[in-house]
């Protein structure tokens, strides 16, 4: 009897056909045997990937889909439900041993992960899907007007962790709309004379500023992130210019952020004048020489992410350089440190960042992904499933539960009436996960080391619910 083939392969397949076209299309110059060469099909990871390894990581990888994962997220979303409006201060981190988030404004550049983590918990659990899709319509109502932020560059952290599921899930006009809005206003961010976007606008620490926009152009390895907006925006438009941006920001990053060794600069100030490299610095990092950890991880995420819009294998053969030199670099203890050169510096006592290694781990998943569809031998499936055990087995905050009690409510229908009531206690922390830290450069003007981190946890949810895209997750919950 002929195989059949399932939906989501069969989805997959039909993709990968529009994404030639539009390859072809975005990138005129190529020509098809180039365009041959560039594209891969992508194809749904079997759980046969990595049997062997589950049997290994299995009991680690059943802490992603726990119900204290759920409780932790829906205990923050809930407190927000009880406004009288849409929240305007979104969760960022908890202090050290802090159990409790600390807000920031609605327009800081993390506000878009916390409801990402409800768009994610609404994908992974079809349960109480009205409720859950609720609280993500009420987290994320006074979000759309980041759309238009002209300021930063930071509009795909802050649209695309929830407005994409928004579309994928709900089939969200208004947030596709969102979308293309704020496509528009990073897009407004490129230089044709840079072939790159700016990240900031001024830059300001304890030893150094920049704050003329008309001299200095800067850009950072977190922007590989935000090329997701771009390429999303255009694939629904047919915007090749916008497609082709990212395209020469990914090349221009690669260029210039990374070095030799595979190792990441996490800033780079161009001469706005001539386009011309004037300086190559940290701003979160040990030193400027150094390699701080979550910039190495965007870059493997980012140009990961590039890649499956492209289908340009130059920018998977960057992927897998930075995570190349991740893995060589890391501990023997598995735990990421914040910086390499800090701990081979000043040793063990230095925080380490559970969100770097979540990030990377997301970015190994896409490499390994990709690797398989082009028929590729594989090992950072192996490599991100250890790198999430180490996580889950030391920098898992103590688990929360959904507390159940009655209480007692009044009807207009049908009078007083007692109901179940679901509740979560909180008191172990609100974070799915602490040892995160957001800077720990010297010269940092606010240091935060060894903490709870939003996008941590965001990150911890998006590499879950990868990981049951992928089949592997079901098994490690079935204990197969």
């Amino acid at each position: 009897m002929a195989a059949v083939e399932s939906p989501s392969r069969k989805r997959l397949r039909s993709e990968h056909v529009e994404d030639r076209k539009f390859v072809k299309e975005s990138l005129p110059n190529l020509s098809d045997e180039d365009v041959d060469s560039k594209v891969g099909y992508e194809s749904v990871s079997s759980a046969n990937d990595a049997p062997s390894y589950l049997q290994e990581h299995k009991k680690a990888l059943s802490q992603l889909y726990t119900r204290s994962v759920e409780a932790k997220i829906w205990g923050v979303a809930a407190k927000g439900l009880y406004m009288t409006v849409p929240p305007k201060f979104y969760p960022e981190y908890t202090k050290p041993d802090g159990a409790s988030y600390v807000y920031r404004e609605l327009d800081f550049w993390t506000s878009g992960f916390f409801p990402g983590s409800l768009y994610l918990l609404l994908e992974r659990r079809r349960k109480y899907s009205h409720i859950i899709g609720y609280a993500c319509k009420y987290w994320t109502e006074n979000l759309h007007k980041n759309a238009r932020l002209h300021t930063t560059h930071d509009l795909g952290f802050m649209i695309m962790p929830w407005a994409k599921l928004a579309v994928e899930l709900n089939h969200d006009l208004r947030a596709l709309e969102t979308i293309k809005s704020a496509a528009n206003t990073l897009f407004g961010r490129f230089s044709k004379k840079m072939g790159c976007m700016r990240s900031w606008d001024t830059c300001k620490t304890k030893n150094y500023h920049f704050d003329d926009m008309n001299k200095d152009f800067m850009v950072i390895i977190d922007n590989m992130m935000n090329l997701n907006l771009l390429f999303y925006a255009a694939s629904k438009t047919s915007n090749r210019d916008m497609f082709s941006a990212a395209v020469q920001h990914a090349q221009t990053t690669a260029r210039t952020h990374i070095r030799a060794d595979g190792s990441t600069i996490h800033v780079v100030v161009f001469d706005t004048q001539t386009g011309g490299i004037k300086h190559r610095i940290t701003n979160q990092g040990y030193a400027h020489t150094s390699c701080w950890a979550r910039g190495q991880s965007w870059a493997i995420a980012g140009f990961a992410e590039t890649y499956s819009w492209t289908h340009d294998k130059d920018f998977l053969d960057t992927a897998r350089r930075c995570a190349d030199y991740f893995l060589a670099r890391m501990p023997k203890s598995g735990i990421v440190p914040w910086d390499f050169d800090a701990l081979e510096a000043e040793g063990p006592t230095q925080p380490p960042d559970s969100s770097a290694a979540l990030i990377a781990a997301y970015g190994m998943l896409l490499i390994h992904r990709a690797s398989k569809s082009l028929g590729q031998s594989s090992s950072y499936l192996a490599e991100a499933l250890k790198i999430i055990e180490v996580v889950c087995t030391n920098q898992m905050n103590s688990p929360t539960k959904f507390v159940t009690s009655r209480q007692v409510v009044d009807t207009v229908e049908h009078g007083t009436m007692e109901e179940l009531a679901l509740q979560v206690d909180l008191e172990a922390g609100e974070t799915i996960l602490n040892g995160a830290t957001i800077n720990n450069y010297e010269f940092a003007p606010r240091r935060w080391a060894n903490h709870g981190l939003v996008y941590a946890d965001y990150f911890f949810l998006l590499t879950g619910n990868l990981l049951m895209e992928m089949g592997i997750g079901q098994l490690a919950l079935n204990g197969n």
